[in-house]
Formats: C-alpha cells, structure tokens, sequence
C-alpha cells in the first residue's frame, strides 16, 4: 500500500461526529463521478450516524470533480468522507487504502457509477449482518437495456454473465465474486487485502475471493445494485487485451482454476495455427451494430481469448 503521507481527506459536518460505526459503504472512482451514488445513498442512510460513505479519488485528474464531490458531500446529512490520493495508484490499492480508513466493522464495496436497487438496499445488508454468520457477501448486479446502441454490446456481456441470482452464483462459488457490491468484514479484509500485483483492469476480485474463501466463509445474496458503468465496444476490446495479464497471474497463482470457460477458450484457440490474425475480424464484428448480438459477443469472447492465449505458459 502506498505511504498515507500522499493522501488527502476531507471529512462533511457528520463525518465528523461519526461514532460506533457499522459499516462503511467504500466507493473509489477514478474519472468518474460518484456524486450521483452518493446522494443516492443519503436518504436511505437518514439520520443513522453508525453508516458512513467513504469515497477514493484515485489521482484526481480532474480538480473540478474533486470539487464537485466535496460539494456534495458538504450538502449530505450522511456521515462522508473523501481521500484524495495525489498519484493514480490503480483498482487494488486503491481499495485496499479505502479500507484502511474505513471505521466501520463491515465494508460494502460500490463502483461509483453504480446505484442502489430500490429502497431497502441497504436495510437488507443490515439485516443479514445482524446473523453474523458469514464473512463476505457478494449481492450481484443488474443492468439495463441501453437506449444508446454503441453500449449494447456491453449490456448483453454483463446480462450473460453477471446476472445470476444467489443460487446460481452459489453453485458457481468463489469465482462468482466481484469487488462492487461486496459487503465484508472489515478487518477480514485488512488481513486479505486485494492483491497489487494486478494492474490495469481485471480479476484482482476473483483471486481476493478464491484466497479468502480458505479460510472464511463467502456466500452469495440477492440484493442486486444497478450497474450503469456500461462502456463502448472500442473500450471493451482495450481493456479485454490488457486484461489478458492479469488473467494469467491469476491461473498461475491458483491452478486449480485451469479449467475455467476463459482459461479453456484461451488453450483452444491458442492451439489454433495464425489464430492471431484472425483478431482483426473479431475486433471488426464486436463493433458491428448491425450484426446479431449472439455474433458480436462470440468475437469479443474470441477476440479476449486470443490475446490470453498469447501470455498462458
């Protein structure tokens, strides 16, 4: 984890009060703006002042959003805080800072351009932590059909993927987990920090979820959030290749995960002669609004596996 020392905090009238707290709802963001999150969140934390919002301006690239966020958090009646790091330190640290400064006893990981299903979002993680009878929850996610057909693409993905419910994701069991919506115990986390050897984007969630599972018990809930951070299809296929490095860290650090679907795809295709030229037009076809969906997301499935076939030993 980085030095402290190049970290900045900001506190609103209520955080400043905060005492005894439950939980701490910890939302870093980089560029994007969580103001939206965390006004969402105030009314339903109302005057309880044992929940705090804990956000992570990871580099602050833009000072007028740095501003924006403390405005916001000046306006709430939620006990809020806000760290400002001067150096981009990237997904896994930057989580790992936020929970070194969070003074709840459980820790609920959102994305900042996430936002709470309905009402009772958070009174139903409140509720269950009250039986004290597991370790980490992972509550799942919903996305909406996009009226802009450049996200499309990004929208079926996660509807195939990410939206099962507890018992699907259950069955499934530890490589189901994802950092957002990741409800914790605090200082289980402070012990299992999320690994910084995984930059870039990319399966850091996994591999904290399959160490923390040895020795903790992880389940799976439905209490879904929103997830609205849908991207292009130029966007996916950047981040998809640079991903393709953290994928195979993660199969070497637990090979028991070999034969997962990705790991799988990736041995296949990568025993496929010139499979590398063919990426051109898979690039071409994810991009492609007029193809069927099923098309679109086969070539970027192929488009990731390639590009992961190339650093698999």
């Amino acid at each position: 984890m980085r030095d402290l020392a190049v970290l900045n905090t900001f506190a609103n009238a209520a955080g400043l009060k905060a005492e005894a707290v439950k939980l701490s709802i910890l939302i870093p963001f980089y560029k994007d703006d969580p103001t939206e999150l965390a006004t969402a969140l105030n009314p339903l934390i109302g005057a309880r002042k044992d929940i705090e919002i804990l956000l992570f301006d990871d580099g602050c690239p833009d000072p007028e959003l740095n501003s924006r966020v403390k405005r916001t958090l000046k306006a709430m009646t939620a006990p809020a805080r806000l760290i400002t790091c001067e150096d981009n330190i990237g997904r896994s640290a930057g989580r790992n800072v936020l929970v070194s400064e969070a003074a709840g006893l459980w820790s609920l990981f959102l994305d900042a351009d996430m936002m709470p299903s309905d009402d009772a979002f958070l009174s139903a993680y409140l509720e269950r932590i009250e039986k004290d009878d597991f370790d980490a929850a992972f509550g799942g996610y919903e996305t909406h059909t996009p009226d802009n057909a450049d996200l499309a693409l990004h929208a079926a993905l996660s509807s195939t993927s990410d939206h099962s419910d507890a018992a699907k994701r259950e069955a499934i069991g530890a490589t189901a987990f994802c950092s957002s919506n990741l409800l914790v115990r605090t200082e289980m986390m402070r012990v299992i920090p999320f690994d910084t050897g995984f930059t870039g984007w990319g399966w850091e969630d996994i591999d904290w979820a399959v160490r923390a599972a040895k020795a903790h018990r992880l389940i799976h809930l439905d209490n879904p959030a929103q997830h609205g951070g849908l991207q292009a299809a130029e966007i996916l296929l950047e981040k998809f290749r640079i991903g393709a490095e953290n994928y195979a860290r993660l199969l070497d650090r637990h090979p028991q995960l070999a034969n997962l679907p990705g790991a799988k795809a990736a041995r296949t295709l990568g025993a496929v002669p010139l499979q590398r030229h063919l990426r051109g037009l898979w690039a071409w076809l994810a991009k492609l609004e007029q193809a069927p969906m099923r098309l679109r997301t086969l070539a970027i499935k192929l488009w990731r596996a390639s590009w992961t076939a190339e650093v698999l030993p």
